[in-house]
């Protein structure tokens, strides 16, 4: 039975690789392991190694902290937040929407995110 931290790495691991657009098969090949052990990895059934994960968050050009960002401590209750689902780089739209958003030029970009600041104020 997977660990449930060991799940939360592997969906991190996941998330970030589907926002740059990196396929398995080329994580792998950066980290110089073959792209079932990424699979296994991203589903949580194989642990990840303290000197593998700091091969992918190289590869992934994220801090290690990353992979664990998000997690809750036993016993707290999980933090506040506004209406926000709290698997959203999960969502296949969100992924979509956030690439999006970055390939709009800096200009342009942010006055859409100030437009979607207000249009949220309103709401």
């Amino acid at each position: 039975m997977a660990h449930p931290v060991d799940v939360h790495v592997g969906k991190r691991i996941r998330h970030r690789r589907w926002l740059i657009g990196m396929t398995q098969q080329q994580l792998a090949e950066q980290v110089g392991i073959k792209f079932q052990q990424i699979q296994k990895y991203e589903t949580g059934a194989n642990r990840v190694s303290a000197s593998r994960l700091w091969d992918i968050s190289d590869a992934l050009e994220v801090p290690v902290s990353f992979f664990f960002e998000g997690l809750q401590e036993e016993g707290k209750a999980p933090a506040e937040k506004a209406s926000v689902p709290e698997d959203l780089m999960g969502d296949k739209e969100a992924l979509d929407l956030v690439r999006s958003y970055y390939s709009i030029p800096e200009n342009q970009r942010r006055r859409l995110f100030e437009l979607a600041r207000v249009l949220s104020d309103v709401a």
